[in-house]
């Protein structure tokens, strides 16, 4: 990027970090601030800005929304459900037509913003289900005498939501026109979300051994053994990210910047505010 597009970026991660922080103002109790501070909203801007860098503020609503929704389900589920049955009322009213709860609200505030075809709707309500199963799946995990097995873990990596954001993003964008350009994009960005999940584990394991949280770590990983993981998912990702530029040229650029735009960001900073 040249220093034109980089200040371009930064403007739009700014309108969309102040964006951010009146949904989390409208949503009240959702996002409070200790957690959700102005840290945070402008690390999903930027993530979002320099992730998309052809995008307008328009367009990167919904990538900017659906990780906020991320961060607040993954708060509420690792964080606040103290049950099972707790775990499972959140999900059915994040999956829920007419929710009665606040995560609820702003998921279906976020899947009406999307105005698209009812195929695609469906798609995108699956992700979001996939995600939230992979998060309750965890909740169980960080409970269990037994922990999973490491090729068990990195297969439950919807957890991390980084797919159901790109989902979200595309189908807003109109990267995407039926659920069939998503199955094209789902082992790429499938690999990148691997990647992603191991690398947040690299960044925050210290933090996430405090809560009790599962992780390549306390699955018995070593700092090497990690980083060789990540290592061989990143070519793999990227290998399978090449043959989509010629068809999907926009949805390529936006995974192969998540993995090295993530990789830059955690390297230096963390998006949770610090507890």
């Amino acid at each position: 990027m040249n220093p034109f597009d980089i200040g371009r970026a930064c403007a739009l991660a700014v309108a969309g970090g102040r964006e951010l922080a009146g949904h989390a103002t409208r949503f009240g109790d959702l996002f409070p601030a200790g957690a959700f501070d102005a840290g945070l909203h402008l690390s999903l801007g930027l993530a979002g800005a320099f992730g998309s860098p052809l995008a307008t503020a328009a367009e990167l609503r919904a990538v900017n929304r659906a990780s906020l929704l991320v961060f607040a389900v993954d708060r509420l589920i690792d964080h606040e459900a103290g049950t099972r049955e707790e775990v499972a009322a959140l999900i059915g009213d994040c999956l829920s037509e007419s929710p009665a709860g606040p995560a609820g609200a702003f998921a279906a505030d976020l899947r009406a913003e999307l105005d698209t075809t009812p195929e695609l709707a469906s798609a995108w309500r699956d992700r979001l289900a996939r995600m939230l199963a992979a998060m309750a799946r965890e909740w169980e995990w960080s409970r269990a005498d037994e922990p999973p097995a490491v090729e068990e873990y990195l297969a439950n990596a919807d957890s991390c939501g980084a797919s159901f954001v790109a989902v979200s993003h595309w189908i807003a964008t109109g990267q995407v026109g039926a659920p069939g350009d998503l199955e094209v994009l789902r082992p790429a960005g499938e690999a990148v979300q691997r990647y992603l999940r191991l690398l947040n584990d690299l960044a925050t394991h210290h933090r996430e051994r405090a809560y009790g949280d599962c992780n390549a770590f306390t699955l018995g990983l070593t700092h090497d053994e990690v980083t060789e993981r990540m290592a061989v998912l990143a070519r793999e990702a990227h290998a399978l990210i090449e043959p989509l530029r010629g068809d999907h040229p926009r949805p390529a650029d936006y995974l192969a910047w998540q993995i090295d735009y993530s990789t830059g960001f955690y390297g230096l900073s963390d998006f949770w505010a610090a507890t």
